[in-house]
């Protein structure tokens, strides 16, 4: 092996698995060339030092698992821990108000969204690679996460009746919100266990695959979603909850069908607490170089709204449904369980990749912004592990939210500091002072839901960008957008996943081909079609935009017979100049004696019928063409083609 020049380097390494000076003599008396020797010693020492553990490479292991030590122990605590504590303080009166609405969109009582908002939040200090994002509850994943939940304990299980009678009957709301937790924490450590093993498996690249059209349709679609979930919230009316396709159709046609039901008080302070909530937001980003931290408009709906909530006792004269019991402290850690995994295993691979792309693309958008890099792989370990662990808790998924933070960076943040700072503001409310927040009212959250989906929404701006610019982009963000909406996120989702993978297909299969032509003067070469400039005399080029391969191989034949036009004449492969590129010679304009040269084993090779009328046996031959082209030459532009398969060769042979 080690004679062999190909296999130098490798049998190297395996030599040298025990270095020392008499081995490597022996060696180089072997027969290693000179040239080589440096590069056999490099490979030699390279090997014996890799695999040998230093402590160098034990703090290279331990910062690659834990980020968190390669930063802290060189923190410059004057120039960035009062823009941490700012940043820190505002993302978690944040966090608050957003833990407790996002609570009801994953259908559990509204603790449970404190929770997720505090340990997921803790332990992303330590293995997250970002600086800026805000880990946390979030929309789009906990209306995910709320109708696996409804979908696995329908309201309809918990139904009872009264003295007996069928025709009366009660919710056991305890029994459904305990097995509602049971599920989302099982499916928390299902989307965790995933999420860690794709980044132990470096599938950090996955993310991808959700092009920018299709999270930005599947995201606006959600957001319709949402704010169809909290329509009955927002009116004060008794509604089921729906899942599954066509879900936000039932769930409108529920709501419509109670209207005349609605809560007057509810409406009412429901629409002061939106109009609040929009002039707020609207002033923050008017005003946002001007104000040193953005005015908290969330905490302030609570704590109005929780104080007029229990001054007026809305819940028991005007019948307002409210937060109602938050237990005081920490839960112990339980076990979820385990028998509902095979259920639950298609949900959780949705919620995972869409939390993980949420995170992700707002890491790269803010690693970019300031100037450092994050890990993919990295990041999907500690979101696993945020959701893993956090799933003993009783938390429900998470991933980063865009308004927190948006939060987070603009009010100075320069480390995860102010993301563990945030955590300890919602610790300090769940530990200590929970229970002022039973009186608030259900509108005043689904008011700030609401606000915050106002991003979202704006995301319809992209149909007239797309329309201008892609109109395949487009119908991938249609598609998106509709299929959400129509089947619900997790159907959704994949059939705007196949959809785009479609496209890609139809672009590569559908290529779009050209003749090309010179720009006088220049090393251009563009479409005649398109551009008066552009010439050619005696050669065509065939462009196409493709790779060749068994979808499109006839189609790009087609396509070359169409372009070129030439008359049936005597095309010729120069067999000697296959380094060159592939060219195809036709008929020349006049008579003219084409010569070209045969080697002995192409003429053995020949039909018998032609060796017969050959006057002599010569390296060389003459044949005479009639007229029949102005083309002298075709020339096959393959510089877009990343990949030929053997179909395509085979249809390229033929011609």
């Amino acid at each position: 092996v080690l004679r062999d020049r190909q296999h130098h380097e490798r049998g190297s390494i395996i030599a040298l698995w025990r270095c020392d000076d008499l081995l490597y003599n022996q060696l180089i008396m072997m027969g290693c060339w000179k040239t080589n020797t440096s590069c056999f010693t490099h490979c030699g020492m390279m090997t014996v030092s890799f695999l040998r553990c230093s402590s160098e490479k034990a703090k290279a292991v331990a910062q690659s698992f834990l980020p968190i030590l390669s930063w802290l122990p060189s923190y410059p605590v004057k120039q960035f821990l009062f823009s941490d504590v700012i940043s820190g303080l505002s993302t978690g009166v944040v966090q608050l108000p957003q833990g407790l609405a996002y609570a009801l969109l994953a259908a559990v009582p509204p603790v449970y969204g404190l929770y997720s908002s505090f340990y997921p939040v803790l332990l992303y200090t330590f293995f997250g690679t970002s600086r800026h994002v805000s880990i946390g509850t979030f929309a789009v994943i906990s209306l995910m996460i709320g109708g696996v939940a409804v979908r696995e304990a329908p309201e309809s299980q918990f139904l009872y009746p009264v003295n007996g009678s069928n025709s009366s009957v009660v919710l056991n709301k305890d029994a459904c919100d305990a097995r509602r937790v049971q599920v989302v924490a099982v499916l928390t450590t299902l989307v965790g266990i995933i999420q860690m093993i794709f980044g132990l498996l470096r599938f950090g690249f996955v993310s991808v695959y959700l092009t920018e059209p299709l999270v930005r349709g599947f995201t606006t679609a959600a957001a319709m979603h949402v704010v169809i979930s909290q329509l009955k919230y927002f009116l004060g009316v008794k509604t089921k909850r729906f899942s599954g396709p066509l879900s936000a159709i039932y769930s409108v046609i529920a709501v419509f069908s109670q209207i005349t039901k609605t809560n007057i008080p509810s409406l009412l302070l429901g629409l002061v607490c939106l109009v609040f909530l929009y002039g707020i937001k609207v002033l923050n980003e008017r005003f946002k170089k001007r104000l040193l931290v953005p005015i908290p408009g969330e905490i302030i709906v609570v704590i109005v709204s929780t104080g007029v909530s229990f001054g007026l006792s809305l819940a028991e004269t005007h019948e307002v449904d409210v937060v109602g019991k938050i237990p005081t402290g920490l839960r112990p850690p339980t076990v979820p369980e385990f028998s509902l995994i095979p259920k639950l295993i298609p949900d959780a691979f949705a919620v995972a990749i869409v939390g993980f792309s949420m995170t992700i693309s707002l890491a790269k958008i803010f690693a970019l912004k300031h100037g450092y890099s994050v890990d993919g792989n990295q990041e999907l370990i500690a979101l696993g592990l945020c959701n893993f662990i956090g799933s003993f808790f009783q938390t429900f998924a998470v991933t980063s939210s865009m308004s927190r933070s948006l939060v987070q960076e603009s009010t100075g943040g320069k480390t995860q500091i102010a993301g563990l700072l945030s955590s300890l503001v919602v610790l300090l409310v769940v530990v200590a002072i929970g229970f002022v927040f039973q009186p608030l009212p259900q509108t005043a959250l689904a008011a700030i839901i609401m606000v915050n989906l106002i991003g979202m929404f704006k995301q319809f701006r992209d149909i007239p960008n797309l329309w201008r610019t892609s109109k395949i982009e487009l119908a991938i963000w249609l598609v998106s957008f509709t299929a959400s909406v129509l089947l619900g996120l997790d159907y959704g989702l994949l059939a705007a996943i196949a959809f785009a993978i479609i496209t890609v297909i139809y672009r590569t299969q559908s290529p779009r081909s050209s003749i090309l032509g010179h720009v006088s003067n220049t090393g251009l070469y563009y479409d005649v079609n398109e551009y008066e400039e552009v010439k050619y005399e005696g050669i065509k080029i065939f462009h196409s935009n493709s790779s060749i391969y068994f979808a499109n191989s006839d189609l790009y034949v087609s396509k070359l017979k169409e372009k070129v036009t030439l008359t049936p004449c005597l095309w010729m492969w120069e067999k000697e100049t296959l380094a060159a590129p592939f060219v195809l010679r036709a008929a020349v304009k006049t008579p003219q004696k084409l010569v070209f040269s045969a080697t002995e084993e192409a003429r053995e090779q020949r039909n018998g019928e032609l060796e017969d009328k050959r006057s002599e046996s010569t390296s060389e031959e003459a044949v005479f063409l009639e007229p029949l082209s102005p083309v002298r030459s075709i020339i096959l532009d393959w510089t877009t083609a990343s990949f030929i398969d053997s179909v395509g060769a085979k249809a390229i042979k033929q011609v």
